[in-house]
């Protein structure tokens, strides 16, 4: 399976100290250099910058070829979006609600931050209710 993220989901499962099961459960994941630069941002949480400064190898950075502007998303969302066109990804993983609907419209299958963990909980990966606390 090809997963994109967008940078809410990542910046939550990074907090929860859950990423590293994104490979695992999904297979390839990438992000756009807009989604990375966002992570890194002074306005990031701390341990969110510290993790995206040293991108994990699981962890695929790819410019998509061309960003919509007009879709009205911010251009982490935007650019998500348009990667997950390009590569023909399997899902996106996005939580914002306009980024879903727009990603849906365009015929992309989204899943957001609380249907990853549900998945690492059926997998046995983690405890759902201590991680939603956490969250």
């Amino acid at each position: 399976m090809i997963v994109v993220a967008d940078t809410s989901p990542l910046n939550y499962l990074v907090q929860v100290k859950v990423a590293h099961l994104l490979p695992s459960l999904y297979g390839r994941i990438l992000i756009p250099p807009e989604v990375l630069s966002e992570l890194q941002s002074i306005d990031a949480p701390e341990d969110v910058r510290g993790w995206a400064q040293l991108v994990p190898s699981w962890l695929e950075v790819e410019p998509p070829v061309f960003i919509d502007e007009s879709l009205g998303l911010d251009r982490g969302e935007a650019a998500a979006i348009a990667l997950a066109q390009q590569i023909q990804a399997d899902r996106l993983l996005i939580d914002e609600r306009n980024g879903r609907e727009v990603a849906a419209a365009l015929g992309l299958e989204v899943f957001g931050t609380l249907a990853v963990l549900k998945d690492a909980a059926i997998a046995g990966f983690l405890d759902l209710r201590t991680t939603l606390d956490e969250l």
